[in-house]
């Protein structure tokens, strides 16, 4: 994992351990003798992409500082049902009272990481880049995008702070995307891209007149978006984005355009199966 997507893991972890033990699992605590150690495996149930055992072993580890962690695949790894992904030893306190914690981080992370995979698999054999958006969890960006890059697929940028990103309500306020351009560009570092949303040809030819980085096809038709990418003859890079679905991707990328963003990469996604198992 990247230093960033790390950092934000112990914090979240932090809250994810306050917010589900508190000032302790009562149940386990009242039950389970202290020195007890146990040895557990986790489990894919279903097929996916790994993404997010670094994190889950920090949950363990936080509970449990000598905790012994054998992983059985990388993180990116292609996985089926049965297959097994870590074995660990540790306290059985920190096994029981981390399994939660460490299995949403896990199942969530993998989600992603197959959901890019199967975008990025579409169009393998398009020059074609598929992004994820700013549509994460809340606090969740880093982790959330980490795991699409690990699932094949690339990131947009992570926040309002890192890409001038010209749209809709910021063109009507400016009165024009040339206006919009301009105010930005005159007030932002010479490295800082631009891109600005279009939906009509002619928005499309004043983004281009404009000279930014990228240009955004927001939910255009497909008849559209083949007429902005030979208007466009690349002079700038291209974006098609909004109502992208599986189904049509590989349709879209056929048009030539550089990128397709797909929100549903993190907002959409479901948790892959995985269990955690303890032997006896």
């Amino acid at each position: 994992m990247n230093k960033h997507a790390l950092k934000a893991a112990r914090k979240l972890i932090e809250i994810a351990l306050a917010d589900d033990v508190g000032d302790g699992d009562i149940t386990t605590n009242n039950i389970v003798p202290a020195e007890i150690r146990r040895k557990a495996k986790m489990v894919a149930k279903a097929e996916g992409v790994i993404a997010g055992l670094p994190v889950a072993k920090m949950v363990f580890r936080k509970l449990d500082p000598d905790l012994i962690w054998n992983e059985l695949v990388l993180e990116g790894d292609r996985v089926k049902s049965g297959d097994v992904l870590v074995e660990f030893e540790g306290s059985y306190r920190a096994l029981l009272t981390g399994e939660r914690t460490a299995l949403n981080f896990l199942q969530r992370l993998s989600g992603i990481a197959t959901m890019s995979a199967k975008y990025a698999d579409e169009v393998k054999d398009f020059q074609t880049v598929i992004l994820d958006t700013r549509k994460t969890l809340p606090g969740f960006n880093k982790l959330d995008k980490y795991a699409v890059k690990t699932g094949g697929a690339s990131n947009h940028r992570h926040g309002l702070h890192d890409m001038a990103m010209i749209k809709d309500n910021h063109i009507e306020v400016a009165g024009g995307i040339t206006a919009a351009v301009n105010a930005v560009r005159s007030n932002i570092d010479h490295g800082i891209k631009i891109e600005v949303e279009t939906t009509t040809l002619e928005q499309v030819q004043e983004a281009i007149d404009s000279k930014v980085d990228i240009i955004m096809l927001d939910n255009m038709n497909i008849e559209t978006m083949r007429k902005a990418v030979i208007l466009i003859a690349g002079r700038t890079k291209i974006e098609a984005s909004g109502n992208i679905t599986l189904e049509r991707l590989r349709e879209v990328a056929a048009t030539g355009v550089d990128f397709i963003s797909i929100g549903a990469l993190t907002h959409s996604v479901s948790a892959l199966d995985i269990s955690q198992r303890i032997e006896d």
